[in-house]
């Protein structure tokens, strides 16, 4: 079985992910944090968590949980809010780090990004060395861990850098791929969620070997054109390039009640949901000036509601007072029960670095859960 093309079988991918990046950076500034719960959140009772130390994580607090489950999980939790601006200094620094070796880097967020190293600029054959080598630059420059996966594309190398974390190092060849993906739970694969994982799950796939074994056609009659994207993933072919230019055009978040609520049970949804997008847009490192609001009724209509701001919102307390203006100033009815709300945020820029205008992003969507 063909596994990577015969094009892409000789590419070198390294994705490279921040071990615990906020928490760790608060743990670094703080070192009487080292070794402690520190979980990352805005102070607010309503707030989500932004990020959890490996300590924290330990009682099973996870990013996007809310704080106040969070606290209970664990009392003795040290709580610090977000330094989004300090946190995009050290991303700048680890992404000259990159950059000494590639110029073919795609940042994902502020945490992590793949870089083709295929041809680097220090003509260095091996990917492993490379991958080593900016995992210690990053650790002597920042004084944080790093954790890097290496494969023939950028599925692989995505999977194999969660492999050894913390502070870890994975290396999978072309030759082992199958081999590597063969037992990995499908909900591993990039696109399948609780829905498409519960899907396959009826069908009896539950594992990369068995989701394998099923043809492209029957694939694309389940799941239309994400079927033949399955189909080379279960094979661990991933043909996307390293996109230098990779930009996202809008992001939202929704939450689904379990029992329908009025306009005004609705606010305290909201909160949670803005903390959300906020994160997700300091994370990326950009800013917006428009924002959406969208409800859904219990018989399933839409409503949404959008606004824009002369100029980019750049405080969550801002963005807070908008997303308010948006709920009770956009004559929403207030007799109807709604099932669904969710907020999202488009007309992206990203804030200049060192002065300078911001540059206007144009591309690609992405939509998150």
């Amino acid at each position: 079985m063909q596994l990577c093309g015969d094009e892409y079988s000789l590419k070198k991918i390294i994705h490279i992910d921040m071990d615990a990046f906020y928490a760790s950076v608060e743990q670094r500034e703080k070192p009487d944090l080292i070794g402690r719960p520190v979980i990352v959140a805005w102070p607010s009772k309503r707030s989500v968590v932004c990020a959890a130390s490996y300590e924290a994580r330990s009682f099973g607090i996870r990013s996007a949980m809310p704080a106040s489950r969070a606290k209970k999980l664990c009392p003795e939790g040290i709580f610090v809010p977000p330094q989004f601006h300090l946190y995009r200094q050290i991303s700048n620094e680890v992404k000259l780090v990159y950059r000494r070796y590639t110029d073919l880097i795609e940042p994902l967020s502020l945490d992590e990004a793949y870089l083709d190293v295929t041809k680097n600029k220090l003509e260095i054959p091996s990917a492993t060395e490379i991958a080593q080598r900016i995992k210690t630059e990053i650790k002597q420059i920042t004084d944080l861990n790093a954790s890097a996966g290496v494969g023939p594309n950028k599925f692989i190398a995505k999977i194999a850098s969660d492999w050894n974390k913390p502070n870890g190092i994975c290396v999978v060849k072309p030759k082992d791929v199958l081999r590597f993906i063969s037992p990995l739970p499908v909900r591993k694969i990039p696109g399948i969620g609780p829905a498409t994982e519960a899907s396959l799950k009826t069908r009896h796939i539950h594992i990369v070997s068995e989701l394998a074994c099923i043809s492209e056609a029957q694939l694309v009659s389940w799941y239309g054109k994400f079927g033949k994207r399955l189909f080379n993933l279960a094979r661990g072919i991933d043909l996307s390039p390293v996109n230098i230019n990779r930009v996202r055009k809008s992001l939202s978040c929704e939450t689904t009640f379990e029992q329908d609520k009025t306009l005004a049970q609705i606010e305290s949804e909201v909160l949670p949901l803005t903390e959300k997008i906020w994160n997700q847009l300091s994370s990326k490192n950009l800013e917006a000036n428009t924002f959406h609001l969208k409800l859904k009724t219990h018989d399933f209509r839409n409503t949404t509601r959008s606004k824009t701001s002369p100029k980019p919102v750049r405080s969550l307390e801002e963005l807070k007072v908008l997303v308010q203006h948006l709920l009770y100033k956009s004559r929403l009815p207030k007799n109807l029960r709604y099932r669904l709300v969710g907020i999202g945020a488009s007309n992206f820029i990203q804030p200049s670095i060192g002065g300078g205008q911001p540059r206007p992003l144009l591309k690609t969507s992405d939509k998150l859960k």
